[in-house]
């Protein structure tokens, strides 16, 4: 199963620390990116088919899903991960109890979050999604603040064993920009207007709630009925 098909509508909102969406416009021309001819097609397809898989961490046995709604150049995208991320990895992941996926909502508010979400799932494609997951929060403030990040971000993705200039072909022929933009669309059908937020199961949570909060919502998932997440 893709992350795509993994999203449903969600039926709880919490408050929280996040990234507030603004209204955000396409890009022109991203829907038809890399289908100048049925080879090309072909394997923009393939591209695609590898991103979205990459990205998905977990025993494809796992009945309960966590879908992460994020922006790279959020910074309470990065508060999260850096206070919970490898606690839900360890904890729920790891122990077969849930499978998780990271969705794309790079905001319209951050120059750079679409270029990194662009490298992130060429990354992916080569199956190196989740080394520059953590690479490009490690080093959010290296490449965020940046007029052009590509440099930065390319930096980033060689410390994190990525075939850069495979990586950079890749970005450059639009095989990703998609996905991305379907990534954004089914964030917006889950009810997401802030970064992070999170699908869990048919729960969905939205902001940087705490790890405890979190956890509670996920062992009530798992044990058939979700209380809200706390303050």
């Amino acid at each position: 199963m893709t992350v795509l098909a993994s999203l449903r509508a969600a039926a709880l909102a919490v408050a929280a620390l996040a990234c507030a969406r603004a209204e955000s416009k396409p890009v022109p021309g991203a829907a038809a990116a890399a289908v100048a001819t049925t080879a090309t097609t072909a394997s923009a397809d393939t591209v695609a088919r590898n991103a979205d898989r990459g990205r998905i961490l977990g025993d494809s046995t796992a009945k309960v899903w966590i879908v992460m709604i994020s922006d790279f150049q959020c910074p309470y995208c990065r508060q999260w991960h850096d206070s919970s991320f490898a606690a839900i990895r360890r904890d729920y992941v790891e122990t077969g109890k849930v499978r998780m996926a990271f969705l794309n909502m790079p905001l319209s508010m951050h120059a750079n979050a679409r270029p990194a979400a662009e490298a992130a799932m060429c990354a992916s494609a080569q199956g190196k999604f989740w080394p520059m997951h953590e690479a490009l929060f490690r080093a959010q403030e290296s490449w965020a603040p940046q007029a052009n990040a590509a440099a930065a971000i390319d930096s980033v993705a060689a410390h994190a064993g990525v075939d850069v200039p495979r990586m950079r072909a890749c970005v450059n022929s639009g095989a990703v920009r998609p996905l991305i933009e379907q990534d954004m669309k089914r964030a917006a059908d889950a009810g997401a207007k802030a970064t992070p937020s999170f699908v869990i199961g048919d729960q969905f949570v939205e902001g940087a709630v705490p790890l405890a909060d979190l956890k509670r919502v996920i062992d009530g998932v798992l044990a058939g009925g979700a209380p809200p997440a706390g303050r």
